[in-house]
């Protein structure tokens, strides 16, 4: 199936970098959100990203011109439900995913391919929620959208081979490379990537190393480009206990019980980055370890 436009859900971090990426692979982008505002600062962060393409010779003005001239914003469900293909980028929540594929259901075409870019909810689960669950798989991108290669496509029990070839077919449109993943607990990549930052949080947790020490550890003595608890501020502190309690629950594995610092961190709103307190303190020049 040819898909000639890309409808997404969530205009946070991940929203506004697929719609990034979608617009300059040459789709129609409607990008869709609850707040005015939110969608306002999405396409403020897509043009200032693109610019910065633009300035490093990555694309042209004339292709960033292009790309901005087929992002449409808007708040309406049934506006979204015209295109082809609809991908879910809401916050890591799965009643939230299931109220908006709900509200989606009255207003997509009969073709259109439903996706989520869920970093660790059951694709089967969600897609049993709705009309689709052949036409319904998880297309996880990773961040930052622009400059990160890899897509985890997921295919839930019941997805058939039109849509995964038609998803795989985006991806390399995309100039992007997809990872096959099966539908368990947090696929492959956050399998991997999370336990490795919880086990991080722990080794502080028991004072074996404070954050600078473990974070120069494994970027100077594993080649590590970011310190595991600098990533885990970049991700969000309450993404990744929302990962490993998928994880938990999903595995019944006590290898996966998130660890009390992490959850205690969540807790007091330290989330990292968007908060500008996690692992890190952000409110000065300079990030400053908070342990």
């Amino acid at each position: 199936m040819e898909i000639k436009s890309v409808g997404v859900v969530g205009a946070g971090q991940m929203g506004n970098g697929i719609a990034h990426v979608m617009a300059l692979a040459g789709y129609d982008v409607i990008l869709n959100d609850i707040a005015e505002d939110s969608l306002a600062a999405a396409v403020a962060r897509i043009d200032k990203n693109m610019e910065r393409q633009v300035s490093r010779d990555l694309i042209t003005a004339d292709a960033k011109a292009a790309a901005m001239s087929r992002i449409k914003t808007t708040l309406s469900q049934p506006e979204v439900g015209q295109t082809d293909l609809i991908v879910e980028a809401a916050t890591e929540n799965e009643e939230i995913k299931y109220k908006i594929f709900e509200g989606l259901l009255p207003h997509i075409q009969p073709h259109t391919i439903l996706t989520s870019n869920t970093s660790s909810i059951s694709i089967t689960r969600l897609a049993s929620r709705t009309d689709r669950p052949e036409k319904f798989m998880g297309f996880h991108f990773m961040n930052p959208v622009p400059l990160m290669k890899l897509v985890e496509l997921i295919r839930g029990i019941a997805t058939d081979d039109d849509t995964y070839e038609t998803c795989l077919e985006i991806v390399k449109r995309l100039d992007k490379t997809a990872a096959s993943a099966e539908d368990f607990p947090a696929f492959i990549v956050n399998r991997i990537l999370i336990p490795m930052i919880n086990e991080a949080c722990y080794t502080l947790y028991e004072g074996v190393g404070n954050v600078a020490s473990i974070d120069n550890a494994m970027k100077l003595g594993a080649n590590h480009p970011m310190g595991p608890l600098e990533l885990a501020d970049f991700i969000g502190l309450d993404t990744c206990l929302a990962i490993m309690n998928v994880l938990h629950d999903g595995l019944a594995d006590t290898k996966y019980r998130p660890c009390p610092l992490l959850t205690k961190y969540v807790e007091a709103g330290w989330l990292g980055r968007k908060s500008k307190r996690g692992f890190y303190d952000y409110r000065g020049e300079i990030p400053v370890p908070t342990r």
